[in-house]
Protein backbone atom coordinates (compact mmCIF):
# COMPACT_ATOMS: atom_id res chain seq x y z
CA UNK A 1 0.00 0.00 0.00
CA UNK A 2 1.46 3.57 -1.06
CA UNK A 3 1.39 6.66 1.27
CA UNK A 4 -1.61 8.54 -1.18
CA UNK A 5 -3.55 5.24 -0.58
CA UNK A 6 -3.54 5.08 2.86
CA UNK A 7 -3.96 8.78 2.80
CA UNK A 8 -7.38 8.55 0.61
CA UNK A 9 -8.48 5.70 3.10
CA UNK A 10 -8.02 8.53 6.33
CA UNK A 11 -9.40 11.36 4.22
CA UNK A 12 -12.35 8.94 3.05
CA UNK A 13 -13.09 7.89 6.78
CA UNK A 14 -12.95 11.63 8.46
CA UNK A 15 -15.12 12.62 5.52
CA UNK A 16 -17.85 10.39 6.63
CA UNK A 17 -17.63 10.99 10.20
CA UNK A 18 -18.26 14.37 9.13
CA UNK A 19 -20.48 13.84 7.35
CA UNK A 20 -22.49 11.23 9.89
CA UNK A 21 -21.84 14.00 12.69
CA UNK A 22 -23.13 16.86 10.42
CA UNK A 23 -26.41 14.70 9.83
CA UNK A 24 -27.15 13.72 13.39
CA UNK A 25 -26.82 17.51 14.76
CA UNK A 26 -29.86 18.52 13.05
CA UNK A 27 -31.78 15.27 14.55
CA UNK A 28 -30.38 16.47 17.89
CA UNK A 29 -31.54 20.13 17.94
CA UNK A 30 -35.29 18.32 16.80
CA UNK A 31 -34.91 16.91 19.45
CA UNK A 32 -34.21 18.62 21.74
CA UNK A 33 -36.83 21.36 20.57
CA UNK A 34 -39.44 19.28 20.66
CA UNK A 35 -38.60 17.48 24.03
CA UNK A 36 -36.21 20.29 26.02
CA UNK A 37 -33.26 19.28 27.90
CA UNK A 38 -33.04 15.30 26.40
CA UNK A 39 -30.00 16.01 24.19
CA UNK A 40 -28.94 19.70 25.82
CA UNK A 41 -27.44 20.60 22.50
CA UNK A 42 -29.69 24.14 21.94
CA UNK A 43 -27.28 25.25 24.99
CA UNK A 44 -24.19 24.00 24.22
CA UNK A 45 -24.32 25.36 20.26
CA UNK A 46 -25.37 28.77 22.28
CA UNK A 47 -22.21 28.27 24.02
CA UNK A 48 -20.25 27.42 21.21
CA UNK A 49 -22.05 30.58 19.38
CA UNK A 50 -21.23 32.87 22.50
CA UNK A 51 -17.32 31.38 22.32
CA UNK A 52 -16.89 32.95 19.02
CA UNK A 53 -18.66 36.25 19.32
CA UNK A 54 -17.14 36.89 22.91
CA UNK A 55 -13.27 36.44 21.57
CA UNK A 56 -13.54 39.26 18.77
CA UNK A 57 -10.85 38.84 15.38
CA UNK A 58 -9.77 35.39 17.10
CA UNK A 59 -13.32 33.88 17.10
CA UNK A 60 -13.53 35.28 13.29
CA UNK A 61 -10.52 33.24 12.43
CA UNK A 62 -11.44 30.06 14.30
CA UNK A 63 -15.26 30.54 13.36
CA UNK A 64 -13.84 30.53 9.53
CA UNK A 65 -11.87 27.40 9.81
CA UNK A 66 -14.30 25.59 11.27
CA UNK A 67 -16.55 26.77 8.25
CA UNK A 68 -13.94 25.50 6.17
CA UNK A 69 -13.10 22.24 7.55
CA UNK A 70 -17.09 21.81 7.53
CA UNK A 71 -17.25 23.14 3.81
Amino acid sequence: MNIQGALNAVGGLVKGVTGLGLTLIPLALVVDIISPGYTNIVSNVGQLVDSFTSEGITGLVILLLVLAIVD
